[in-house]
């Protein structure tokens, strides 16, 4: 059997899409191939592969040591992506960027989440040839789309108004994510339902805490703030939800994005360039805060334009499910495991 080490903290800290990607990845790994690979979690044997999902320093340290086989490194973030996520200051920033990318310059091989890292990454000293974009995905029996009558129950169950028109938000509250164009949209909007699933993971170091605690503690009356939600409840929300918005200025590949798509959700993002070289074709794009509220607005008051973009979200959902990824890692690991 292939030893394959699996070095993980992505689960600690609750509400990161890096967790649910590392959680489902390890299901799908356990449940496929339980038979080909022999799969340990922070375990320092000797094996094949060591497949690092984040960057802690012993997990750092651990390359250094015998036995651990291929070295793969998995991409979640570039230090750029944390502008706006978590306050951190000089010196130290400047300290912890150079110690991100040193870390994934110690791989042998990297895999990003999002093909707009390759260049990003090349730029930075790692070749090309060591870089493979394998995306996210979501299991479908976990994401999946309720019947009108669930519907139904479940608004009735969270106490929500059946009859009003529901945008969902998902992720960190922090400024990256456009949780105050989010509180902007649900002020302009007050006969329209916003609830935004998620909290701050990151307590005060979360960037623009102050300004979003307030609110989070005192919302409008229509906006609302359900806190860090689990997983297994998210697809509650989703299902709930008319209309996924997801207005972050910068991302790498969201896990909230998927589990919409898997439940049928329409889609409202900001037009970011890395959403085009991935799900292009499958959501509706916003410029900015203006733009969004005149889509939502136009989707409001239009059921076949929603309906559209339902569709489009469980076509998205077979390109990034589980059945097909699952044949992409398992070819990535047995090539990876004859390197060298």
């Amino acid at each position: 059997m292939l030893k394959i080490t699996m070095f993980s903290a992505a689960d600690t800290v609750k509400g990161q899409g890096v967790g649910s990607a590392y959680l489902e990845l390890v299901r799908l790994l356990k449940k496929r191939f339980s038979g080909e690979f022999d799969i340990k979690i922070n375990k320092y044997r000797r094996s094949q592969i060591s497949h690092y999902h984040t960057i802690n320093f012993p997990f750092f340290l651990s390359t250094f040591l015998p036995g651990r086989g291929r070295k793969i490194g998995y991409v979640h973030f570039l230090p750029e992506t944390l502008e706006g996520s978590v306050k951190i200051p000089q010196p130290f920033r400047a300290i912890f960027y150079w110690y991100v990318l040193t870390f994934y310059k110690r791989m042998d091989h990297i895999v990003v989440v999002n093909p707009s890292f390759i260049s990003k990454l090349e730029a930075n000293g790692i070749s090309r040839g060591k870089i493979t974009y394998i995306p996210n995905f979501v299991n479908r029996d976990d994401f999946h789309e309720f019947t009108p009558d669930e519907v139904s129950a479940t608004r009735k169950k969270y106490h929500y108004d059946q009859n009003k028109f529901m945008i969902l938000g998902a992720g960190q509250i922090q400024e990256r994510k456009g949780v105050n164009d989010f509180i902007t949209l649900a002020k302009q909007n007050p006969d329209i339902q916003f609830v935004w699933a998620g909290g701050f993971s990151f307590g005060k170091i979360t960037d623009g805490y102050q300004e979003l605690k307030q609110v989070v503690d005192n919302p409008p009356v229509n906006l609302s703030f359900p806190g860090i939600v689990d997983r297994q409840e998210l697809v509650n929300y989703y299902n709930m939800a008319d209309l996924f918005l997801l207005p972050s200025y910068n991302e790498l590949f969201p896990m909230s994005v998927l589990e919409a798509f898997s439940c049928g959700t329409p889609v409202l993002l900001r037009d970011l360039d890395l959403y085009r070289s991935i799900i292009d074709g499958y959501y509706e794009a916003a410029d900015d805060v203006n733009d969004m509220q005149a889509k939502i607005l136009r989707l409001k008051d239009n059921p076949a334009g929603r309906k559209f973009l339902h569709d489009k979200s469980l076509i998205a959902s077979q390109r990034y499910s589980e059945d097909h990824l699952a044949k992409i890692w398992h070819r990535f690991y047995l090539h990876q495991s004859k390197e060298d």
